[in-house]
């Protein structure tokens, strides 16, 4: 799989995309209109090591939806990104066997360093 999976309503997805030169092998899957499927996050899991790795804590209904109290085990973390887009930590890339998931400068800077490599 060669993929980012971003938000085309999110400001920062839309910056962070502009600031990697992504090739034209790679799919760019806008989760809003197009989810990724059981197999495409269960993928990400595997890669990632856990779904929390890839769940995001500051999506908004993460406080609406009292989430917290709810997740207590890897597969609720999956139930829930299973239920809503906005629960995956944005952008995620995946190509082939590497990840990198989320937007911290971190991230961001050695996904861009990966996307230059190739």
């Amino acid at each position: 799989m060669k993929k980012i999976f971003h938000l085309s309503t999110c400001t920062t997805c839309q910056r962070i995309l502009n600031e990697w030169s992504v090739p034209e092998s790679v799919t760019l899957q806008d989760i809003k209109s197009d989810l990724y499927s059981e197999e495409e996050l269960d993928k990400m899991k595997e890669l990632a090591g856990s779904y929390e790795a890839i769940f995001s804590k500051r999506a908004m209904k993460y406080k609406e939806w009292n989430v917290k109290d709810k997740v207590k085990t890897d597969d609720d973390y999956r139930e829930f990104l299973l239920k809503d887009y906005s629960f995956l930590k944005r952008p995620v890339l995946v190509y082939e066997d590497t990840i990198f998931a989320g937007n911290s400068k971190k991230t961001v800077e050695a996904a861009g360093n990966f996307l230059a490599s190739l």
